[in-house]
């Protein structure tokens, strides 16, 4: 390297962002989720580290154990307490179990806040997930509880080749299958790097074998000629597709098409989209409950069964030296307020609806729960008279990402080729678009989330028959989608450490925020530290 050369990499090094800025930059812009993805990318994100049923010991005899919220933190609480002998009741404000972890299926009703209803209209079978509707294969905790409590799962399809990637600025605002850009990007960047090698610039880092086998692997990698061109040929277009594919007959031959051109390519914006299937928890192969994602959830209030207590609202947390005092208001005997105590407590209600509650938690606790923020989402359902998807357009399963409002649309990963209606995630959203969303009656996302899904999909107003749309920010037990911290480095121990007699668990006091795996992993750290202090609390008696 010459003495320039050198000098320009030092400047730029001394303008570049460090590792922890640039992931700053990237989770204000696009929020924690974006943020745990590129740091997957960056191998700074792992898998989960659940190593397998958790082994309490035995609970000090006669003690008991409230726990607050009946989503999936607080019943795996649950169900692994009372396993170790602990006396347990669970106060859950709704009237089923799950949190967040919620399915609506034909025939249900929500209301959100500000009185907007909305009753489901589906066909009988269909389902829709507002929450989460993912499970990764590496979540090894969540796994786990859907093997040993019988939860059927089925292969979810993340990535699609023959979905859409698209821009309502680009290729005249026309979709353009996920094959064509995957396969055009690998390619030009496979012939540029070739290029580079042979021409030799790359000898100082590489040896004679090296370079072979790089030209070798990169023919492989981007679909290259014999030449190390990325060109339209039948080799390129068996990765991209044809102008017309392989068939029989006196037309058989196949007719190689043209792949985008590099700059058209890069300008587009459409690469950005490729990386989704390459994060940790966007790689495949990813699951879903067979029915809907609720499916979990009734597994684990089936098992616990009567010690869930349900349409009770929590408004008072007191404690002192020797146990913890819940008030709460019993939905279904008018509101009365009733007291219930326990020597423990484990609270896994949302920090956006704790800091509403009454409480005597330290000043340290209380900060965080009060300043911890909750992310906007959107996510609307909607159902179709015909699954067109498939039947014109050859998509089964899969994402569509664009850069419109309603960022992607999700093709059901079930009853393939079915002559019933099928269920879209039409708009999954965050951010401003959220709040603007939020903003509308829910007749009116769906209107919305209709006209911008017709630039993608035309067939979708003809074929509309019912839809939902819930956004997240309206949605009373958590007034947002997950936990955001104003400062999780300086902040996080406070918030997890055992408040006197008091525990918190939840995805928003994990590494994997807005995921269940965060919740399970949370909840048990959470019991475990709880159970090491009542059994030395025990042993002092």
């Amino acid at each position: 390297m010459d003495e320039r050369s050198a000098q320009q990499v030092a400047q730029t090094a001394d303008t570049l962002p460090t590792r922890r800025q640039f992931l700053t930059m990237v989770g204000a812009l696009g929020g924690a989720a974006v943020m745990y993805q590129v740091m997957g990318m960056m191998g700074m994100a792992h898998a989960s580290p659940y190593a397998g049923k958790i082994d309490l010991g035995s609970a000090p005899p006669n003690t008991k154990v409230l726990v607050l919220g009946a989503g999936i933190a607080g019943m795996v609480a649950a169900m692994e307490l009372r396993d170790a002998g602990y006396e347990v009741e669970v106060i859950e404000f709704r009237d089923v179990a799950g949190g967040r972890c919620w399915t609506l299926r034909a025939g249900d009703t929500y209301e959100e806040l500000g009185g907007f209803v909305q009753t489901v209209d589906f066909a009988e079978g269909n389902y829709f997930n507002p929450g989460p509707w993912r499970v990764p294969y590496n979540h090894y905790g969540i796994l786990d509880y859907c093997r040993r409590l019988g939860v059927e799962m089925e292969a979810l399809i993340q990535i699609n080749n023959n979905s859409y990637l698209h821009s309502a600025t680009k290729f005249d605002g026309k979709p353009i299958r996920y094959r064509e850009i995957n396969s055009d990007f690998r390619g030009h960047i496979s012939d540029l790097l070739s290029k580079v090698t042979n021409q030799g610039l790359l000898d100082e880092v590489l040896s004679d074998a090296d370079k072979t086998n790089l030209l070798a692997g990169l023919r492989t990698f981007g679909g290259l000629d014999a030449d190390n061109a990325y060109l339209k040929s039948n080799n390129a277009s068996a990765r991209r597709g044809y102008e017309r594919a392989p068939g029989g007959g006196v037309d058989g031959a196949p007719i190689a098409n043209d792949p985008i051109a590099l700059s058209t390519l890069l300008d587009s914006g459409l690469w950005r989209s490729l990386a989704t299937s390459e994060a940790l928890n966007g790689s495949m192969p990813i699951f879903q409950p067979k029915g809907g994602m609720d499916m979990i959830a009734r597994a684990m209030a089936a098992n616990l069964g009567d010690l869930v207590k349900y349409n009770k609202r929590v408004i008072r947390i007191n404690q002192d030296d020797s146990q913890v005092t819940v008030t709460y208001q019993d939905m279904d005997n008018g509101g009365a307020e009733v007291t219930t105590t326990a020597p423990y407590c484990v609270c896994t209600i949302p920090f956006s609806i704790l800091s509403k509650i009454e409480h005597d938690f330290s000043d340290p606790l209380w900060e965080v729960i009060d300043s911890m923020y909750y992310a906007s989402s959107i996510k609307v359902g909607i159902e179709f008279k015909r699954r067109f998807w498939e039947e014109d357009e050859h998509i089964y399963g899969g994402t569509t990402y664009t850069d419109l409002p309603i960022a992607q649309i999700s093709y059901p990963s079930n009853d393939y080729l079915s002559n019933k209606p099928g269920v879209l995630l039409a708009a999954y959203a965050w951010g401003a678009t959220a709040y603007q969303f939020s903003s509308m009656a829910p007749e009116e996302r769906i209107q919305r989330t209709l006209d911008f899904g017709a630039q993608i999909h035309p067939q979708m107003h003809d074929e509309f028959k019912a839809g939902v749309a819930v956004a997240w920010h309206r949605v009373p037990w958590t007034h947002g989608c997950y936990g955001q911290w104003r400062d999780k480095e300086a902040q996080y121990q406070d918030a997890v450490a055992m408040d006197r007699r008091v525990v918190m668990a939840g995805e928003h006091l994990s590494y994997l925020p807005a995921w269940m795996e965060g919740a399970v992993l949370s909840s048990l750290d959470a019991i475990t530290r709880l159970h090491a202090v009542a059994t030395a609390n025990a042993g002092e008696q």
